[in-house]
């Protein structure tokens, strides 16, 4: 992704991710988080809830995922802010869309904001600011 070729409004391409159990015990504990309701099943409906689900940070890295697939290895992060809203419980698939929301070409920041939604609604909602080393560099 070359800086100057991105427009403000721009869509990335969705990205489908299916919501197994296997992906969020795997990812959870990967992150060092063994609360079980993000692996026991049992454990999760005794809590009042009808299965595991995905923990903050499985989500934070599918939202990294999915703009650092379409900005590329060469872009930097500067900043995620992340709003949860529906569970993502085992079974569920999420889409994940977003959009170019401002390009800065002063600072060579763009920022990204992301929807990620399953049956239930949105599940999380962020806003990602990139900055493109090269155009700094001009």
């Amino acid at each position: 992704m070359r800086f100057e070729d991105i427009t403000e409004g721009a869509q990335l391409p969705e990205l489908v991710f299916p919501v197994t159990a296997s992906a969020i015990a795997v990812a959870a504990s990967a992150t060092n988080d063994y609360e079980t309701v993000h692996h026991d099943k049992a454990a999760a409906q005794a809590a009042g809830v009808p299965d595991i689900f995905m923990n903050i940070l499985t989500t934070n890295g599918l939202v990294q995922r999915f703009v650092g697939a379409w900005a590329g290895p060469d872009v930097l992060v500067r900043k995620i802010r992340i709003k949860l809203g529906a569970p993502n419980f085992a079974g569920e698939t999420m889409r994940i869309n977003g959009a170019v929301s401002r390009v800065d070409p002063a600072t060579g920041e763009v920022e990204v904001t992301v929807s990620g939604r399953n049956g239930m609604g949105e599940h999380v909602g962020a806003t990602v600011t990139l900055h493109f080393p090269e155009r700094s560099a001009a």
